[in-house]
């Protein structure tokens, strides 16, 4: 019986998880991979520039032109290095912006949404008050009714019985 209960609650378990990562939309995996991507720049930044400045040399070597130009030796491969570093420095800037700005968004949406959640809860509590209030009040008023009637209900027997 135990052991039922146990794998019908991790089956339950099991299925709100598979449902959870259905609901996620792609827009929830760019943000997570945007967040990553930002850390990473943010914790390794020269690592992140030179990682592009060799991927941009890489792409470079394997066309026609760029073998060519790895081929002959002085002012032309040193001018193609340069613009391919300069290509580097400013797709690892277009990150950076790219990633603070997809920061700065998901800052900004999170902030409303604990404003939010603050609201409801604050507006739950007024709420809770209230109706506590108000039972309260009716439990007094009931009591004080039951008491006069309880009064009333004594001193009639009492006259009855000529006391």
């Amino acid at each position: 019986m135990v052991d039922d209960a146990k794998r019908d609650e991790l089956r339950a378990k099991i299925e709100a998880g598979e449902q959870r990562n259905a609901q996620r939309s792609v827009a929830d995996y760019a943000r997570d991979a945007t967040n990553s991507a930002t850390e990473f720049v943010k914790e390794h930044p020269i690592t992140a520039v030179a990682g592009v400045a060799v991927i941009g040399l890489a792409i470079g070597a394997m066309t026609r032109p760029g073998r060519r130009v790895a081929r002959q030796a002085g002012a032309r491969a040193s001018s193609l290095a340069s613009v391919a570093a300069e290509l580097g420095l400013a797709y690892a800037t277009g990150m950076l912006d790219a990633a603070g700005d997809a920061a700065r968004t998901g800052r900004d949406k999170l902030e409303d949404f604990g404003d939010d959640v603050a609201h409801s809860a604050r507006s739950a509590k007024r709420s809770a008050a209230h109706l506590a209030g108000d039972g309260a009040d009716n439990v007094r008023f009931l009591g004080r009714k039951a008491a006069r009637q309880a009064g009333r209900s004594v001193r009639n027997v009492k006259s009855r019985l000529g006391r």
